[in-house]
C-alpha cells in the first residue's frame, strides 16, 4: 500500500530540523527500497527555509503507516504541527529518482477533493489525463496520484509533485482540466519543494 505523509512545520522551531538532520537521515534509512519520493517544502525556491516535509512510502498496512508517521524523529522533537496521513496510488509507477528534469521549479501540490466526488471522479478520469497530456503538463509531472480513503475506496483528492516552468504554470494546471471544471477541489495547496535525503557530498 502506498501512502502520502505531508509534515507542516510549527512556526518558531528554529534550528532544530538541522539538529534532528541526522536522526531524520538514518530513521529514513530503514525505508530505503520503500521510498517513492520524499522531500521538504520550501518559502521559495530559492529559499532554504523550510515549511514542511513529504514523503510518499510504500508501505504493508496502516499499522505500519502510523508507525512511519508518529515514530518519526521529526514528529516526536515537535517540528511538526500536524501531519496529513493518505492512501495513495503511484498512477505513474515510477519514484522520483527515475524523473529526468530539464531544470524548471519543483513543486508539491495537494489538491483537497470535496467529499462525495468518487463516482464523478472516475468519470473524469480518462479526460483528466487527456487534457494534462493534451496540455503538456504531463511531462513534467514527477510523481501523481490520488489521495484515498483509508480503506482505499474514496476518492479524497489529488497529490503530486511537478517540475514546471513557474508557480504561474502550476495554477494554470490546477485551475483548468474537467477536474477544477467540475469543481471537484475544495482547495489546492501549491508549495515550492525540492528532492529531499541525506547530502551527498
Amino acid at each position: 500500500m502506498e501512502y502520502f505523509f505531508y509534515g507542516r512545520d510549527r512556526q518558531g522551531i528554529g534550528g532544530l530540523r538541522w539538529e534532528l538532520a541526522e536522526e531524520h537521515w538514518s530513521f529514513m534509512d530503514r525505508y530505503a527500497g520503500s521510498i517513492i519520493a520524499r522531500g521538504p517544502t520550501l518559502v521559495t525556491s530559492s529559499d532554504l527555509e523550510m515549511t514542511g516535509s513529504v514523503h510518499i512510502v510504500d508501505l504493508p498496512d496502516a499499522h505500519s503507516a502510523e508507525l512511519f508517521a508518529y515514530q518519526e524523529p521529526y514528529y516526536q522533537a515537535g517540528v511538526f504541527k500536524e501531519v496529513l496521513i493518505r492512501r495513495w496510488n503511484n498512477s505513474l509507477q515510477r519514484t522520483m529518482w527515475d524523473f529526468v528534469g530539464a531544470g524548471g521549479r519543483r513543486f508539491l501540490v495537494i489538491g483537497h477533493g470535496v467529499t462525495g466526488s468518487t463516482l464523478r471522479r472516475s468519470e473524469l478520469r480518462q479526460r483528466q489525463i487527456e487534457y494534462s497530456a493534451e496540455s503538456g503538463f504531463s511531462e513534467g509531472l514527477i510523481v501523481c496520484g490520488p489521495l484515498l480513503s483509508d480503506d482505499g475506496t474514496e476518492w479524497m483528492g489529488t497529490a503530486l509533485v511537478a517540475e514546471l516552468a513557474d508557480r504561474s504554470v502550476v495554477e494554470s494546471m490546477m485551475a483548468n482540466g474537467p477536474y477544477a471544471e467540475d469543481s471537484l477541489y475544495e482547495r489546492v495547496e501549491i508549495h515550492d519543494w525540492r528532492f529531499g535525503g541525506r547530502p551527498t557530498t
